[in-house]
């Protein structure tokens, strides 16, 4: 009883962060303007160097947050950074000048960077066969998350701008109420080890990671360029929607909402039922080649029910991440399993900072004027094409780690 409370704890911590996330997108550009007086043009600017702050202080903090839960244990890590995560949405919602909301932006960075200790959290109390499932149910999170925050986020808008942020902010002081009474520690102090500042960031992980089998760069690497690719989506899906489709507001947010259903119901239930039949390797190569489907299909399709079809099927792509984390936890002993997940959350937000840019830059170039071919799907094909890279890393990892195991 107690370890299912202790996992919806896990699970609710990760659904409120993407919900607190999403919550505040609707209402963000709107708060931003009237902080800062700003046209909507400028705003943009600003949401966009919010956002690679954010992505950059996860980057700084994942690798050390997943190191102190590593010394001190999941728990206190955990409820530190839900009660800090609570009091920064407060701050915004009360925000009385746009560095309020730039300084709340770069604490919510950090707060989120607590998703190492979450993942370290699941991979102490499950077997290694059962973790791409249980990675998976985080996965369902992030998916319910998507679905939830925007609309949530709308609806409370319509009442005010800052009230989502108070909404986001009381959803958080309640989760912590809830684990501070409930989640219990999942990591022994047997098979903690001291905490060591110098080995707290991205690449002092990788090189002690490596130290122990250099299996987990390659998994962390197609981890990386895995995220790459699947950030297209937040990057150009709407300006592509519009260019390729002309599709209005409410088309676009009911592909994201399929988007996100789809996504959570592949990790939240399909991998429960394919990875005991699949295994995690064909998972994998599955999920790659539904993103290299719908890819195309978006670029080139131009009736909606192809679209909507593409959009059930590249649900798929919840299998690769969960799978490929598995095995890699695999591939490191249990007391630096907070490490290695500070490490692959430090690279899904180095990602995050070159993602964006990557593809906008992409998209308009293949719509100005004088590109030598308009093609508004092009930032999908490349994101194709680095699922494609993706896949051949992740097969060379695989490789590695089976002729670790039969060494063990």
């Amino acid at each position: 009883m107690q370890r299912k409370a202790s996992v919806a704890f896990i699970f609710i911590l990760v659904l409120l962060d993407m919900i607190g996330f999403g919550i505040v997108m609707p209402v963000l550009p709107q708060l931003i303007m009237e902080l800062g007086t700003f046209s909507v043009d400028e705003a943009a600017i600003w949401a966009g160097w919010l956002g690679a702050g954010y992505a950059a202080m996860q980057f700084i903090f994942a690798p050390i947050l997943g190191n102190l839960s590593d010394r001190f244990g999941r728990r206190p890590v955990l409820l530190a950074c839900v009660f800090a995560f609570s009091l920064d949405y407060f701050l915004m919602g009360l925000a009385p000048s746009i560095w309020w909301l730039v300084l709340g932006r770069f604490i919510a960075g950090l707060t989120g960077a607590s998703f190492a200790a979450a993942y370290a959290y699941i991979a102490d109390i499950t077997e290694p066969e059962d973790r791409a499932a249980s990675f998976g149910l985080l996965g369902m999170a992030f998916g319910f998350g998507f679905i939830i925050g925007p609309a949530l986020g709308g609806f409370l808008g319509e009442i005010g701008p800052r009230i989502p942020f108070y909404a986001a902010g009381a959803f958080a002081l309640a989760n912590f109420v809830f684990g501070f009474f409930f989640l219990d520690e999942s990591l022994p102090k047997e098979r903690r080890r001291p905490f060591r500042l110098a080995r707290a960031n991205a690449l002092s992980a990788l090189r002690a990671l490596s130290g122990q089998d250099r299996t987990v760069l390659w998994f962390l690497a197609a981890l990386g360029v895995w995220q790459l690719s699947h950030l297209v989506y937040p990057a150009i899906w709407a300006y592509f929607a519009i260019a390729a489709y002309g599709w209005s507001e409410w088309q676009i947010g009911l592909s994201l909402m399929m988007v996100g259903i789809g996504s959570a119901l592949v990790q939240g239930f399909g991998l429960r039922l394919l990875l005991p039949i699949l295994g995690e390797t064909r998972a994998v190569i599955l999920g790659i080649a539904a993103v290299c489907v719908v890819s195309i299909t978006y670029t080139f399709a131009r009736s909606d029910w192809i679209i909507y079809a593409a959009l059930l099927l590249g649900g798929l792509q919840g299998l690769v991440m969960p799978s490929i984390n598995s095995l890699n936890s695999r591939a490191v002993d249990a007391s630096s399993q907070g490490e290695l997940q500070g490490a692959t959350q430090a690279i899904g937000s180095l990602a995050a900072i070159v993602g964006p840019p990557m593809y906008t830059i992409v998209f308009a170039a293949f719509m100005s004027d004088g590109a030598w071919i308009i093609l508004p799907g092009m930032p999908l094909l490349l994101s194709a094409v680095l699922a494609l890279g993706t896949l051949a890393i992740f097969l060379y990892a695989r490789l590695r780690l089976s002729h670790h195991e039969e060494k063990l």
